[in-house]
Order: structure tokens, then C-alpha cells, then sequence
């Protein structure tokens, strides 16, 4: 069993641009009102779909508001990471740092208000 997460949002150009040019997602598939997009081990990852479109059902109408979602991002480096994101220009949530029962994060938000823990976990 897989899991894509989705986002339904009006911004599917900032979406498609912040995730391919900051986390280095490529996209698997799009049309006019939707994009899956992969995570650079190329499993599926993240899909973004147009609010109020008249192909999709009542449940997959309403845009995301914006709060009570996260994604956590597992890297190898979370240092080499940061100082690559950093680099962009983009604005850091949490700056890097380490935590007491062992991770090693920071956090960027995505253009639709979605918290990106970005993070290296070590033994406590």
C-alpha cells in the first residue's frame, strides 16, 4: 500500500515550481487541474488538484486552508540540506537544529501553508 498525499489548491503553479526547485520533486503526471509529483527516489509523493473542479466530487472541491498539515522529509544530510535551501532564498521556519530524543531538523513552508520538517534522525 502507497500513500499520496494531496492538496487541493488554487496555486498549482507556486506548488509545482516550490517543490521541483526547492525539495527537487519531478512531476509523474499533469493536466490543466492536477499534478502528482514524485519525490527524487521517484516513489509518488504529493499531489496538488484545482478547488471547485467540475470533474472531481463534492469532497475533493474545497481548498485547503492552510493550517493542521505537515510533511516530514527524511534526508541523508540535513546539513548539506539546509545550507542548499538556505541558498535559495528561501525562509527558514525552524532554523537548523537538534532535538533531545534525537532528530536533527529545520522546517520551510510550502506555498499553500504546509510545514516541511526537513530532517536527519539519530540515536538520542
Amino acid at each position: 500500500m502507497k500513500v499520496n498525499a494531496g492538496i487541493i489548491t488554487p496555486k498549482l503553479k507556486e506548488s509545482k515550481d516550490f517543490y521541483a526547485n526547492v525539495l527537487k520533486y519531478s512531476v509523474a503526471f499533469e493536466n490543466e487541474f492536477y499534478i502528482l509529483m514524485h519525490a527524487p527516489d521517484n516513489t509518488p509523493a504529493v499531489a496538488f488538484l484545482l478547488p471547485n473542479h467540475p470533474t472531481q466530487q463534492p469532497v475533493f472541491q474545497t481548498a485547503f486552508q492552510g493550517t493542521g498539515m505537515f510533511f516530514t522529509i527524511e534526508v541523508t544530510d540535513v546539513d548539506a540540506e539546509f545550507k542548499r535551501i538556505k541558498s535559495l532564498g528561501v525562509p527558514i521556519a525552524i532554523e537548523l537544529r537538534d532535538e533531545p530524543w534525537g532528530d536533527r531538523h529545520f522546517a520551510v513552508v510550502d506555498p499553500n501553508g504546509v510545514g516541511i520538517d526537513i530532517v536527519t534522525y539519530k540515536a538520542p
